[in-house]
């Protein structure tokens, strides 16, 4: 066999590969798994390097977790008197100490929280007070799991930096729920939401693209109407979604503004000091021959 004859052979299996590859690749994208949607904006005011937080929102946010998210998840690395520090939403420039903070001793007072006896050693329940954290609705991780159909609820201390875009993350999903495409078989317990990352592909029968999004167990725990805003605010699920997607960005970085405010004042300084010392290099080196 000649070289030219292995040349056209070699060519033409370079030619079939390349076509197969190209009917793998027309082909695979209805097979393929549709990933999570890209979350929406929720227009946040902390956003960007000068943003803050607006205490209003802050305020609604967490009465949205102590309301309806308290009762399943626990926010563990927050304390009470975090709630009345510097930036937080309960915080009042006239009460410097925050563990003196009457709403907030008041908002402890009301919780129970598990303790052990100092006299007796045996465990109790007593009144919170603002050094304490917030309690955990579950005594443990395996209760946890088996009040919520084997999934226990994550802890949403640091949801939003767990989570990529997490403010958006947690507002898209919790105003995200929608009813399954035609085609998608969902199970027991599932909830569809696209906005959920997940593997869709092996539960796909219907035609085209597999949906974006995934299952998540915990099924759509806000409605229109649900919490009560004494400030005027529309009661609304993408509002609520909002206000404690806000609440917990902030109980995920409480001290956010402050090192935002830190971080200005230092490029502020480092401006002026590379000024003062180009000037003070003109001024040394004039007139010097070079």
């Amino acid at each position: 066999m000649t070289l030219k004859t292995n040349l056209k052979s070699m060519k033409k299996t370079l030619v079939l590969i390349a076509a197969a590859a190209g009917l793998a690749l027309v082909a695979s994208p209805a097979l393929a798994a549709g990933g999570a949607k890209h979350p929406r904006s929720g227009g946040f005011s902390f956003e960007g390097p000068f943003g803050t937080f607006e205490q209003g929102q802050l305020q609604r946010g967490y009465k949205v977790y102590r309301e309806v998210c308290a009762s399943c998840h626990s926010m563990d690395l927050l304390h009470f008197r975090t709630l009345a520090e510097p930036g937080g939403p309960f915080f009042d420039p006239h009460q410097a100490n925050p563990a003196e903070n009457r709403f907030v001793k008041a908002l402890a007072k009301e919780a129970q929280i598990a303790d052990i006896d100092t006299e007796t050693g045996e465990p109790v329940m007593r009144e919170g007070v603002p050094a304490d954290k917030f309690p955990n609705p579950y005594p443990n991780a395996t209760a946890a799991a088996a009040g919520n159909g084997g999934a226990p609820p994550p802890d949403l201390s640091v949801m939003a930096k767990a989570r990529h875009d997490g403010a958006n993350y947690i507002y898209s999903l919790l105003s995200g729920y929608r009813a399954p495409p035609a085609g998608l078989k969902v199970g027991a317990g599932q909830h569809y939401n696209p906005y959920f990352a997940g593997d869709l592909s092996s539960y796909w029968t219907g035609e085209g693209h597999v949906p974006a999004g995934g299952f998540i167990a915990m099924p759509a725990p806000l409605r229109d109407g649900q919490v009560t805003y004494d400030d005027g605010t529309v009661q609304t699920v993408d509002q609520y979604s909002k206000d404690v997607a806000a609440f917990i960005a902030w109980a995920s970085d409480p001290r956010q503004v402050q090192r935002k405010q830190t971080g200005l004042g230092v490029m502020i300084f480092l401006a002026l000091f590379a000024g003062i010392t180009y000037l003070s290099y003109r001024r040394i080196w004039k007139g010097v021959a070079h």
